[in-house]
């Protein structure tokens, strides 16, 4: 335990994670006391038995649109037990270490789902900014906020515009020293000051005037609760692996385990949600702050969640001071900011960004689930799409038609090459050369027929493997069975 490096830095964390707990339990219609629960569950429970030392966990932007639906749908009693069984579907998942299986996602489709509920969040809290209350759909609340803009409440509008203003503004403060205190913290405090100091009449957060643990109930309809369980444990789990991923290119400490890092999420999902708070995944906002501030192992995370008690428990007056609207600010930020141009940028140039807006646009006029779904969906297709696709060459050299195949050999590219290959004159000579780096038994069995087929027409075959083997090992009955490792 290293004390000296890791309370400061917890203290850090606690700066950042105390607004945007607020603002992430606001937004996901729940009570803000949850968003609390879970940011101290996350430090404490997931902080201690933690595969990723230096990942600070807590609720996160990335589940609100989700948790809002299942909040209106469930229940907030039943959307808590919905929690905790997912946390337990977490726990399963590590001790069965399928881990690594989450990150079979394309980063386009990941990248598009958190843009798509990045989009979803700020057309919500615009609303909220305005002093109104927003749609569970984004479509309705975009297609709403014209009208919205004529019957805007000024004083929420003002501390939300003052909100944003400082967190892009703060950014650029040329003094380093300075711009080490987060933008988060500063922002809702000035518009709390604000606020106060013009005694305006907007609504504030509202915690409970005694701790008072939720009243679990069970679900009525099982078959939504599963789904609910189940779509909240996949989301959390891969979010929280893609972060532990992310987390690990910060630093130069100790590598992540990514299994018992799914565990320790599971056993802090499963806390969250028995006392009454928000699911929680690991945050990367968080743990580049805990880096940044010089952190050096969990004791940073588990810190972090023991002031966060300490600040429900002892500064419960000037939390409930905090207006809605500065949390709404804060909020319409984070959502902007989950559209992160860089990476579609990036999917441009690796021509991937299609797989991107479908998933955005499925996510924001759609749903979460469908909009995952068509992302994985679309990735899939242009993925068979290139392996379909071989490069195929026929030249003559002395009489000899020369076919030249070149690169990736499967069912997928059978038909192309079937047609290529069916050109060639009957009873000619051909030689064929495979420059190939795999070839599946379909592709094997479609040249093999062809051949045999070519000899009965009085022509003569003669295969070639110029790069690695594989027909030769097929044919003679001993087929290798994956690619080998260079």
């Amino acid at each position: 335990m290293t004390p000296r490096k890791d309370l400061p830095a917890s203290i850090v964390v606690f700066l950042v994670a105390v607004p945007l707990s607020l603002g992430i339990a606001l937004a996901s219609g729940a009570p803000i006391i949850a968003g609390l629960i879970g940011a101290a569950a996350g430090g404490i429970v997931t902080g201690l038995l933690a595969g990723a030392p230096l990942q600070v966990s807590g609720p996160a932007a990335g589940l609100t649109v989700v948790v809002f639906g299942l909040v209106q749908q469930l229940g907030w009693e039943v959307m808590c037990v919905a929690t905790a069984c997912a946390g337990a579907v977490q726990l399963l998942m590590g001790w069965f270490k399928v881990a690594r299986g989450a990150l079979l996602i394309a980063p386009s489709v990941v990248h598009g789902m958190l843009a798509g509920i990045g989009i979803s969040i700020a057309l919500a809290q615009l609303h909220v900014m305005l002093g109104g209350s927003p749609d569970s759909s984004p479509l309705r609340n975009l297609i709403a906020l014209p009208a919205k803009l004529g019957a805007t409440d000024g004083e929420a509008a003002v501390l939300g515009a003052v909100t944003i203003a400082i967190l892009v503004l703060w950014k650029r403060v040329p003094w380093a020293s300075v711009r080490a205190v987060p933008g988060a913290l500063v922002a809702v405090l000035v518009g709390t000051a604000v606020s106060l100091l013009a005694k305006m009449d907007v609504k504030r957060v509202d915690l409970p005037d005694a701790l008072a643990f939720t009243q679990l109930k069970l679900p009525a309809d099982w078959g939504v609760f599963i789904v609910a369980v189940l779509t909240l444990a996949v989301i959390a789990s891969v979010e929280s692996l893609l972060c532990a991923v992310a987390t690990d290119k910060l630093h130069s400490g100790a590598r992540c385990d990514l299994d018992k890092e799914l565990s320790a999420q599971g056993a802090g999902n499963v806390v969250s949600g028995l006392l009454g708070g928000l699911p929680i995944t690991g945050v990367i906002v968080r743990s580049s702050a805990n880096i940044a501030a010089g952190a050096v192992s969990r004791w940073s995370a588990v810190f972090h969640g023991v002031w966060v008690v300490l600040s429900v428990l002892f500064l419960a007056a000037y939390i409930e001071a905090i207006p809605l609207a500065v949390l709404a600010g804060l909020l319409v930020h984070v959502g902007v900011n989950l559209v992160n141009f860089h990476h579609i940028r990036d999917l441009t140039v690796h021509n991937e960004v299609r797989t991107y807006w479908v998933t955005v646009l499925g996510v924001t006029c759609v749903n979460l689930l469908a909009g995952v779904g068509l992302g994985v969906a679309v990735s899939v297709f242009f993925a068979i799409r290139r392996l379909s696709q071989c490069q195929v060459s026929v030249t003559e050299r002395d009489g000899i038609k020369v076919v030249q195949i070149r690169g990736t050999l499967t069912f997928a590219t059978v038909p192309s090459l079937s047609a290529e290959l069916s050109r060639l004159p009957a009873g000619s000579a051909v030689e064929v050369d495979l420059a190939v780096d795999y070839i599946d038994h379909a592709a094997f069995e479609a040249i093999q027929s062809w051949s045999q087929n070519h000899a009965r027409t009085g022509g003569k075959v003669c295969i070639e493997e110029s790069g690695e083997e594989w027909y030769k090992p097929a044919a003679e009955g001993r087929p290798r069975t994956c690619k080998p490792v260079p």
